[in-house]
């Protein structure tokens, strides 16, 4: 069985009263206590944050942090339980050049993603943790970049793409990234949902609300086998661990399943 937890972290300079983050980063150790997954991604990591959470899970490697980083920076990052040794690592930007540090001109922020190939004993698993922006052309551009660079990663090796999509299912990228869109790359892995209607809210602003819109995802390819999946909608230490509701999956790795 192998699981994942995914969280946009909600950067930690920004100014949010009571749910600054030092108000805050007390749920978050809380939550990793409570949900210890074998690999948890997050987003809008800022240095700070990382270290904080390095400290919080001491049986975990992690790798996507940018060093040196800029003043400000936000890291996509992939920790792993220490039982799993990570064969290879990439780090690229959702950008038409990905080895530099860039973005695509209606892109907002640099947008990035960080690709793990994991392995423990007998079985592998590739992790992919992103952040798309706003745009939906560039959401559409940055999730086919991501489907090309993974393609030269081993076909029979299962693969799990999560993160902050900023869209909800049946948008463009979505469709991409499921197989459900002509202008997805030929030959490219086709993933599917772990969640499904009626999806579950997973930003909320720090309110709460369980009305808002499914933009972080869960996404999985290969010889894998969903056992169980949840928005964890709950408070920790009396506070949201972030402005979005992590997410939590189970697999069993099933080395007979087929992979699309």
């Amino acid at each position: 069985m192998v699981s994942i937890l995914t969280l946009n972290l909600r950067f930690g300079l920004a100014q949010d009263g009571p749910d600054d983050w030092q108000m805050r980063k007390k749920s978050l150790r809380d939550l990793l206590g409570q949900y210890a997954a074998d690999f948890a991604g997050f987003q809008e990591a800022n240095d700070f944050q990382i270290d904080y959470l390095a400290d919080a899970l001491p049986d975990y490697g992690y790798i996507g942090r940018r060093i040196p980083a800029p003043a400000f920076w936000q890291s996509n990052v992939i920790f792993f339980r220490k039982g799993w040794q990570c064969v290879h690592g990439d780090h690229f930007f959702l950008s038409p050049t990905p080895d530099i540090p860039s973005r695509f001109r209606d892109s907002r922020w640099p947008r990035q993603c960080t690709v793990g190939m994991f392995q423990r004993g007998g079985d592998r698993v590739i992790c992919i943790n992103t952040h798309l922006d706003f745009d939906p052309a560039v959401q559409a551009a940055s999730v086919r970049i991501i489907l090309e660079r993974i393609s030269g990663l081993p076909a029979e090796v299962p693969a799990i793409l999560f993160g902050d999509f900023n869209a909800k299912p049946g948008s463009a990228c979505h469709r991409i990234l499921t197989g459900n869109a002509p202008e997805r790359p030929s030959g490219t892995r086709i993933f599917q949902d772990v969640f499904c209607r009626p999806y579950p809210a997973t930003y909320h602003g720090f309110t709460g609300k369980t009305d808002g819109d499914h933009i972080d995802w869960i996404l999985y390819n290969g010889a894998l086998a969903p056992t169980s999946c949840a928005a964890i909608q709950q408070v920790f230490d009396g506070r949201y661990p972030s402005d979005h509701y992590p997410l939590f999956a189970t697999f069993d790795l099933s080395p007979g399943a087929p992979s699309p």
